[in-house]
């Protein structure tokens, strides 16, 4: 951890500014507008030129902003700034071009913090390859407790420029970021933040392992008070090392085991901080009972700790760490328990669309009958496979690239019996929870965590869960 004085960013003039906007959507069409409200001059250039996109580009040229749709790769003439959506890949000609011209590239969250006022909320931030949602709700939840105004915003659902530039007043931010959101960030200077951990996704977008680790490690950049990592993944703890931070920033872990000095971590049931105490050496503070987190399961309770160190790094009381966490629902389809039936547990985690996050899923239970497949986005099911192979009672396969994991199971789990559904229809998922069901005993758990993305069979992941969730009522009706 270096350490450097951060200033603060100076007020722009976009008066007349010609400013290229790349992408419709969620976060190209408020930069336009914001830009636009601002004074400068805007053209939205889109890869597209579906039906969708052109009611969108008359919504915005009926305003007085300029619209090309269909060429997303070229330039605009006398573009002095481009503000992409995060989702367009760094690789695009139109970044190349704008490179070249010795332009800046900022995404939407970067626009959003040049934009926000002097007196701002400060940000805490939280990145990570799974878990992220769950750990930025619950810190606001744990925030909501200790009194403040704050609202869980950025890859969450409530845009941050809606957030910097709206009428609430907020007096801290819990900000989830993306690893393509942090890519297009370069000055984002959060009060402390948080990795939770690194596995192998997006890599298509990235590049490599190494360009995603980087782009996660952004997130640190600039901390005030403390960089939060995952004692248990040491990439985690190698970017906060990486990390140029403010003079008096402090590395904070967060650990399943009992935590050393400045750690969170777990004594007999009971979350316990021994970082933001007097004398952390001798000390530790008790801040809530594994029963408050919601669901219990070993890497929500990660994500608890993770949360609580954002919020105690930002001085809140441990009291509010036990109500926030207590007052906290989790979201539809994350290790959801749908029902019993005849003693067994049903439980929803279609939201696990990657192996890593299967993996800590499947650890969370001790005999399972698992629902697994859809579209493995290149992963490999091998590490996934070994790691968990004595807990399943049996598997059943479904969605287009089952056969990948069919395979890793026959490499190290060739006892566990294996149905392979081949069938996309509407019917697929009652056939695989009905198979589940003769597979397991009492006591066992079938979990769906498909460790791949679902757009194979159905819409979205939230679809998927809703089908098994279906499946699971039929079943016990």
């Amino acid at each position: 951890m270096g350490s450097r004085k951060v200033t603060s960013s100076e007020p722009l003039d976009w008066q007349g500014k010609h400013v290229t906007v790349a992408g419709l959507g969620v976060s190209g069409i408020p930069a336009a507008k914001v830009l636009h409200a601002r004074g400068a001059n805007v053209t939205v250039v889109n890869d597209g030129d579906d039906a969708r996109a052109r009611e969108q580009a008359a919504e915005l040229e009926a305003l007085g902003i300029t619209v090309r749709l269909g060429d997303g790769a070229t330039l605009p003439e006398g573009t002095e700034l481009v503000v992409t959506a995060p989702g367009w890949k760094p690789d695009k000609p139109l970044f190349a071009a704008a490179r070249e011209a010795g332009l800046e590239i900022w995404g939407d969250v970067e626009l959003a913090w040049r934009l926000r006022g002097p007196d701002a909320a400060p940000w805490l931030a939280i990145t990570g390859t799974n878990g992220k949602t769950t750990t930025t709700q619950m810190l606001a939840s744990i925030l909501k407790a200790a009194g403040l105004r704050t609202a869980a915003v950025g890859n969450i659902g409530v845009s941050l420029l809606d957030a910097v530039l709206g009428d609430e007043q907020y007096d801290v931010l819990a900000v989830e970021l993306s690893s393509y959101q942090l890519h297009w960030a370069p000055s984002l200077r959060a009060h402390s933040a948080a990795v939770l951990n690194l596995a192998p996704d997006h890599l298509d977008w990235h590049g490599s392992m190494e360009a995603y680790a980087a782009d996660k490690g952004r997130i640190y950049e600039g901390n005030r008070v403390a960089c939060v990592y995952n004692v248990a993944d040491k990439a985690t703890e190698d970017l906060v090392r990486e990390a140029d931070v403010e003079e008096g920033c402090r590395a904070v872990g967060f650990t399943l085991g009992t935590p050393g000095p400045s750690q969170l971590g777990l004594v007999e049931g009971i979350l316990v901080d021994r970082a933001f105490v007097e004398d952390r050496h001798k000390n530790a503070q008790e801040l809530a009972e594994i029963s408050d987190v919601n669901p219990p399961a070993p890497h929500n309770i990660a994500n608890a700790l993770a949360a609580a160190a954002l919020a105690r790094a930002f001085g809140v009381p441990a009291r509010a760490v036990r109500d926030g966490l207590r007052d906290f629902t989790p979201d539809a389809h994350r290790i959801a328990h749908v029902a019993d039936v005849a003693a067994v547990a049903y439980v929803d985690d279609s939201k696990a669309t990657n192996t890593h996050a299967a993996e800590a899923s499947l650890a969370a239970y001790e005999s399972i009958v698992w629902i697994a497949g859809g579209l493995a986005k290149g992963a490999t099911f091998d590490e996934l496979v070994a790691k968990s192979a004595k807990r399943l009672r049996g598997v059943v396969l479904i969605g287009q690239d089952r056969a990948l994991i069919r395979e890793a199971l026959a490499r190290h789990a060739p006892e566990v019996p294996v149905v392979d559904l081949d069938r996309t229809d509407t019917g697929a998922m009652l056939a695989a929870v009905q198979e589940a069901s003769r597979l397991a005993v009492a006591g066992d758990t079938v979990l769906l965590a498909p460790a791949c993305a679902s757009m194979d069979m159905f819409a979205n992941y939230n679809k998927r869960g809703d089908a098994f969730a279906e499946a699971v009522r039929e079943l016990g009706s």
